[in-house]
Formats: C-alpha cells, structure tokens, sequence
C-alpha cells in the first residue's frame, strides 16, 4: 500500500504503510509466515504438497507446548496415496494447533495455505526464518 500524506489547516502530517510478511518455504514442502512481531510462525504445507498428497484423510496434530527444531517432525498428514510428517521449518515452542483439521482434514487440499494451516510456533531464531527460500525460490525448486 502505499504512504499516504495529508496536509491542510488543522491537519497534521502523518504517513501509514503496511508490512507484508512472506511466506517461506522448505524443501520438504513446508511453509511458514510469520506474525508482524516477528514472534510466531504459522505453518502449514505448499500447495504443491497438498496436491501431491492426494486426499488428506487424517491430520496428526502436534502437542501443544513441544519444543521443538528445525527439521523435526512435528505431526504427520495421511492421504489415500501416502503419510507423510510434517516438519517444523523453525525451532520454537507449539503453541497453537489447527483443531478443524481433526474434523475436517481435507482443508488442506483445499485451502493448505490458508485455512488449511498445521500449527502456529513461538519462533526462537527468526534467522532461522531467513535461510529459507522465498516463494519465487520455491516455484523454481519445485518446478525442477
């Protein structure tokens, strides 16, 4: 969006602008973006994992309060093709699981990189974040 500046009698100045956060992506199909704050993580999988999964029949949520590190599983996906576990992009700690995913695990087929997010993480090291790669990164990785 862009800065906006306004000015007349009785006005004051002021400028506004948004930050947006980009959402980042592992090579195991993972994503993350992260809050304004810079402090939690939501995660979830690619678009191009939920296709490739096929129907998700089964979500395993991860336990709320795991601590956990970059690259350890934190839950897993079973579709009718295949299971596959999911892996935290980041080390933090859990703090928030995506409940409808235990009622309704095909959100993730249909909106995986919305309502279909896995868990949203208290991120340790944002520069952890940083090393990942960007979704161009990600659709010429993918695209290979």
């Amino acid at each position: 969006m862009a800065a906006v500046s306004r000015t007349g009698p009785g006005r004051r100045a002021f400028t506004t602008s948004i930050a947006l956060q980009e959402k980042k992506y592992t090579e195991e199909h993972e994503w993350i973006e992260l809050s304004e704050d810079g402090k939690t993580g939501t995660i979830g999988v690619s678009v191009y994992a939920a296709k490739n999964l096929g129907d998700v029949v089964f979500v395993e949520l991860p336990a709320l309060d795991l601590e956990i590190k970059a690259g350890d599983s934190m839950g897993a996906v079973e579709s009718v093709k295949s299971a596959s576990d999911i892996l935290s992009p980041v080390s933090g700690k859990i703090i928030e699981a995506n409940d409808v995913l235990q009622e309704k695990p095909g959100t993730i087929n249909k909106s995986p990189e919305g309502e279909g997010w896995i868990a949203r993480i208290q991120v340790k090291d944002g520069g952890e974040v940083e090393k990942l790669m960007s979704m161009d990164e990600y659709a010429k990785f993918t695209a290979e």
